[in-house]
């Protein structure tokens, strides 16, 4: 019955269609419609009943056994991203989301409240060097960020680099990789769209023009200049077998020259670090995006090999320079990290001094040479710190705000006493603040003005029990007068992976819910750093359960203490975050009206062998290994939709750009989303051609975006 619809096409994108049909396929009768225009009317307010079904998508027999359990893939050709059909798939898709999502009442006003949330000037963290200041901006009137510089601390702002010249549709962005000791010459990258790849480029402050020394699209990491200015030291992984370079000013890239990386595997990342002196070069070894990092050093002013500071296979470690010592923030013998001081000449583990131990309840992040002192970063019970201590350990004073939210930058010099860093929380934009590290006086640089009243809302943590009895905090945030009755629409987000810790932080999306009368609410459940690497593991491998456990759990106490209710609540999530959100609705998806799923890995089984996701082997397993692929297989999102259960309405974003996670992902999942459940709920892909993971789009794109995503909820969700 399938070749009768679809008429040996891919699917159903040659006209619009009233009419139903009933489709056999493996997960028994599915109803699918085409687009229909006489039905747009019912895609409109909150008549959530009625929506315009889905194109047909034809399914292609393709079964791989792993480990003697044969395991369908219908939607393998959308693998294929350059594809004729896949393309043409991809704009009937598109097409299809604006047919039900441009139809939505309010959304000229949503238009109007988000462009002004995003068309604000925009500020970034400062770097001082030889007397000029170089940052970012972007004006309010701006689609992108513009690198300036700044002659002294009150002089003037002139432009450096202005990317709106470089494409018509301003998709191609900038940003600094690094700049010289004496300001005169600035290394950036240009990137275009959203894809992580980027060519480096080197620019002359006195003249004005950029140097003839260009090194073309590639995953590159750290760039390191050297004091004189003749080269500089830069990291290649993903594509190639990890790497550190040496590019010789004035020469051709192609003549480089490697300094590290034998024996290596592509799976490992190099991040490198130089010291002011330049005679210094440590370069870390990550095993993937979240593995245990070893660590290497190496005097420049000999030919001698690297040595080796630690590689036990097991901890983190992460080294900083502090004058003419080594500051490593380390798990070794500490799962909540403490702080250790080594001589470069002497740096094997034996020689580790440390100066700031491990405490009970406190995550600590990093370490910071700045002013002669160190700037210790941590975490307490998810709020972030800052203290100020001596190279000794002695404890000078803590860096406090009056409420939660997160601290970040910690731009500065050992040598000099000024320092920069910023504050933010949800509904509160990024203040950059200078800091002065002999007083502790700090002041305000420049800081973000967005058209809310900060003073309506406030965030508070709260936790709850997940389903093992664990313990979870998850900040919430709303208006002071919200009422607990159980018709908030609100919205949880959420990460849980890669050790990485989320603490309150300024989000657009956040503001435009807020101020639409919406709660929003970030948990941290485990597999991310808040509460050290024992929290990591927790939520690792044949653990990963626990984060979807934690995420439920968390939804639940929103519905328990009247925040909401499950018509009421959405979930969204984005990348890893994406994995959540999309395994997380196969488990509960009576919990929640609406997801949202961006950027995401969804398809489990496959997913190690797209693009960099070798990564992430060390983090989630490979389906190679017959215990892991069990685990997989368990909770693969594109490998466990129920389709006996009535799912909320889902809204997939993706985009060619994305040269991290494969959107392939997204493009597979919809379509057997729109089989299984097309008939019943809208089903719905936003698809880009011109942004990715890494970001890249300009302001006018991510107005579209946001009021896509907020539309879509409130029609869902709303009151």
């Amino acid at each position: 019955m399938v070749e009768s619809i679809i008429r040996d096409r891919r699917f159903r994108g040659d006209g619009l269609r009233t009419a139903t049909a009933t489709v056999e396929s493996g997960f028994g009768q599915v109803v699918m419609w085409g687009l229909a225009s006489t039905l747009l009317a019912g895609c409109v307010g909150s008549e959530q009943g009625v929506h315009v079904l889905p194109p047909v998508t034809e399914r292609s027999v393709v079964v791989d056994a792993w480990h003697g359990v044969d395991v369908p893939d219908p939607y393998r050709w959308l693998e294929n991203q350059t594809a004729p059909d896949t393309r043409a798939w991809i704009n009937v898709q598109n097409a299809y989301a604006d047919s039900l999502l441009e139809p939505l009442s309010g959304r000229s006003e949503l238009s109007q409240l988000v462009a002004k949330v995003l068309e604000v000037d925009a500020v970034g963290l400062p770097t001082e060097r030889g007397g000029r200041y170089f940052y970012s901006q972007r004006l309010a009137n701006q689609d992108l960020a513009v690198l300036y510089v700044r002659e002294g601390l009150y002089g003037e702002d002139r432009v450096l680099i202005d990317p709106h010249k470089m494409s018509p549709d301003h998709t191609v962005s900038v940003s600094y990789l690094d700049i010289s000791q004496d300001g005169n010459l600035v290394v950036y990258a240009v990137r275009d769209g959203g894809v992580d790849e980027v060519s480096i480029h080197l620019h002359n402050v006195e003249t004005g023009e950029d140097l003839n020394d260009v090194l073309p699209p590639a995953r590159y990491g750290q760039i390191n200049l050297t004091p004189d200015r003749s080269g500089f030291y830069y990291e290649r992984y993903g594509d190639v077998a990890p790497r550190v370079m040496f590019h010789e000013i004035g020469t051709n890239s192609t003549a480089d020259l490697q300094l590290f990386g034998e024996g290596f595997q592509r799976h490992h990342i190099p991040v490198s670090v130089l010291s002011d002196d330049g005679r210094w070069l440590i370069v870390h070894v990550i095993e993937g995006s979240s593995g245990p990092t070893e660590i290497h050093i190496k005097d420049l002013t000999t030919d001698g090999p690297f040595t080796t500071l630690i590689r036990d296979g097991v901890s983190e470690s992460w080294a900083e320079f502090a004058g003419d010592q080594i500051v490593i923030t380390t798990n070794l013998d500490a799962p909540n990290k403490r702080v250790v001081v080594v001589d470069p000449e002497r740096p094997s583990v034996e020689f580790w001094r440390e100066i700031v131990p491990e405490r009970p309840n406190v995550v600590i992040q990093g370490a910071r040479g700045l002013g002669g002192r160190l700037a210790v970063s941590y975490l307490q019970d998810v709020q972030p710190r800052v203290a100020v201590h001596e190279l000794s350990g002695a404890h000078v004073r803590d860096i406090e705000f009056a409420t939660l939210g997160s601290v970040g930058g910690g731009s500065g010099h050992w040598t000099t006493d000024e320092a920069f860093f910023t504050f933010q929380s949800y509904h509160r934009p990024n203040t950059i603040y200078r800091y002065d590290l002999a007083t502790g006086e700090q002041v305000v640089w420049a800081q973000v003005e967005v058209p809310i009243d900060t003073e309506r809302y406030r965030v508070t943590q709260e936790w709850f029990t997940s389903a093992d009895g664990t313990q979870v905090p998850m900040f919430v945030t709303h208006r002071t007068d919200v009422v607990l009755d159980g018709n908030n629409p609100t919205l949880l987000t959420g990460y849980g992976g890669f050790n990485l810790s989320r603490s309150p932080a300024f989000s657009s999306l956040a503001a435009v819910w807020l101020e639409n009368g919406g709660v929003f609410a970030e948990a941290n459940m485990r597999g991310g750093g808040e509460f050290g690497e024992e929290w990591h593991r927790d939520g690792m491998l044949d653990r990963k359960q626990h984060v979807f456990d934690d995420f439920i759990a968390a939804a639940e106490h929103l519905i328990a203490e009247g925040y909401t209710s499950p018509g009421h609540l959405a979930i969204r999530g984005g990348s890893n975050g994406g994995l959540l959100v999309g395994a997380v609705s196969n488990q509960r998806p009576e919990l929640f009206g609406a997801v949202v799923c961006t950027y995401p890995l969804l398809d489990m089984l496959r997913y190690h062998q797209f693009l960099v996701a070798s990564f992430w082997v060390p983090e989630y397993g490979s389906s190679e290994d017959s215990e892991q692929f069990a685990y997989l297989r368990e909770y693969s999102p594109y490998h466990n939709i129920d389709s006996t259960a009535s799912y909320p309405a889902t809204l997939y974003i993706t985009g060619d750009g994305d040269t991290r996670v494969a959107p392939l992902h997204a493009r597979k999942m919809t379509a057997l989303m729109q089989e299984i459940h097309g008939a019943t709920t809208p089903i719905l892909l936003r698809y880009h051609t011109d942004a990715g993971h890494s970001g890249g789009q300009p302001v006018s794109q991510q107005i579209r975006e946001m009021v896509d995503t907020v539309s879509f909820l409130l029609w869902r969700v709303g009151r």
